[in-house]
């Protein structure tokens, strides 16, 4: 991964109209020293934006007011599938995902329009702090203070809050927040992850991908994912989909820019709406380089087949090395296909003129007899590469290249890769 990421922030460096807007996720915490040093070498430093905490850089994944309140319930919808051991409870998800949608309009009314986790934790989990502000929403209406869109969004919220979510049995009711808190815990358990995700209005410096991708800068996720695994998928998550949907907004605006994702140890950060952006991402002029340390560790996380495969055949230029897991090495070769090999059979037949059966040794004693052998050679289709081939064949630092120029595709090969930290 690091000798594509030091080309792309090679390329076009000093230029300051056409250098390469990316995003990097950094699962382990080691890619980030190495983009810095990278990024010394061209004079970058200025453009690299470091999301991980005591970082310097402030965010709020909530805090998007040009998004409707239900596109960012349901982002919140997508991080819990990577929670779940069974993502297919579509009956809670989608009752957290309608609960979200009228906690953020609720908030936006009484907050100025500011969305953070701590308020919507408080909102749904708090009964007394949901009413207080409730109140308070009724005095800027009596007041004159809403548009009739305002009203018809508040009327709806209320609704749901008042006449579905309150009158729910206590256990589905427990259900739902617990599985809500999963997330929004995270940010208020910890002084640190508090003051960096949901800090005050003012103090936020980093409000999305817009200037990432105009002026070219370099987004880094610093933040282990051993360390702060729920916290680094929650953040992780929001920024992908941050940049995802930046770019191809991009494209109905017609202010197309180089950019690119790099993300080592893809499974860990995949959902399956990526499947929908590597599709439409190349008009985007979006390069994404992503690394896995097997299919089988995607489909883990999806837990769905079919998008495993959407995913894998949306990225044109791929690289295989050694492995020994038999769903990816399957997927290999029906990708590769199949081509036209030689097969030998060897035939050794014996003919006696005369047998007899000796009862003493119990067995045939042939007399005048001949041995004859026969070899023959015949053309049948196989995979171009067998199972043996990926699991002991290949040698460190050699991998079997799928490959295109834009142009077309080369014939799939071995080749041999040359190591960055031997120059």
């Amino acid at each position: 991964m690091y000798p594509f990421t030091r080309q792309l922030l090679e390329y076009n460096y000093n230029n300051k109209d056409d250098k390469i807007g990316m995003l990097i996720l950094d699962v382990k915490g080691n890619f980030c020293n190495q983009v810095f040093k990278y990024a010394k070498k061209y004079n970058l430093e200025k453009d690299l934006i470091i999301i991980g905490l005591n970082s310097g850089n402030f965010y709020n994944p909530l805090y998007k007011p040009n998004l409707k309140p239900i596109v960012l319930a349901n982002r919140i919808k997508t991080i819990l599938t990577l929670f779940s051991e069974n993502n297919s409870e579509s009956y809670w998800l989608d009752k957290i995902e309608q609960l979200l949608s009228s906690a953020i309009t609720i908030c936006r009314m009484y907050n100025n329009n500011y969305v953070s986790f701590p308020e919507i934790h408080k909102l749904i989990t708090n009964h007394e702090y949901f009413s207080k502000k409730i109140i308070y929403l009724r005095e800027l209406f009596t007041s004159s203070k809403f548009n009739k869109k305002q009203i018809y969004e508040l009327n709806e919220s209320l609704n749901l809050f008042e006449k579905d979510f309150y009158n729910l049995d206590e256990r589905t009711k427990s259900i739902l927040i617990s599985e809500l808190t999963r997330i929004t815990n995270t940010f208020i358990s910890d002084y640190d992850v508090f003051s960096t995700f949901s800090p005050p209005k003012n103090k936020l410096n980093f409000l999305g991908f817009s200037d990432v991708i105009k002026y070219g800068k370099i987004v880094v996720l610093n933040m282990n994912i051993s360390e702060y695994s729920l916290l680094s998928k929650i953040i992780a998550t929001y920024l992908k989909l941050d940049f995802q949907s930046e770019i191809l907004s991009s494209l109905s605006k017609g202010n197309i820019r180089k950019t690119a994702f790099i993300c080592d140890e893809y499974d860990k950060y995949c959902t399956k709406s990526d499947s929908e952006f590597f599709s439409m991402s190349r008009e985007a002029k979006c390069v994404n380089i992503i690394s896995t340390q097997s299919y089988s560790s995607i489909k883990n996380t999806l837990k769905d087949e079919t998008s495993v495969d959407v995913i894998t055949q949306n990225l044109v230029n791929k690289l295989w090395y050694r492995t020994d897991d038999i769903y990816t090495i399957e997927k290999i070769q029906k990708q590769l296909g199949k081509e036209e090999k030689q097969q030998f059979s060897k035939t050794i037949s014996e003919n006696a003129k005369e047998t007899n059966f000796n009862y003493i040794t119990n067995s045939f004693n042939s007399i005048n007899s001949n041995i004859s052998e026969s070899y023959n050679s015949y053309m049948q289709k196989d995979f171009i590469f067998d199972t043996n081939y990926f699991t002991q064949s290949l040698e460190t630092f050699s991998s079997v290249a799928f490959l295109s120029d834009g142009n077309k595709i080369y014939k799939p090969q071995k080749i041999k890769m040359l190591p960055y930290f031997k120059n």
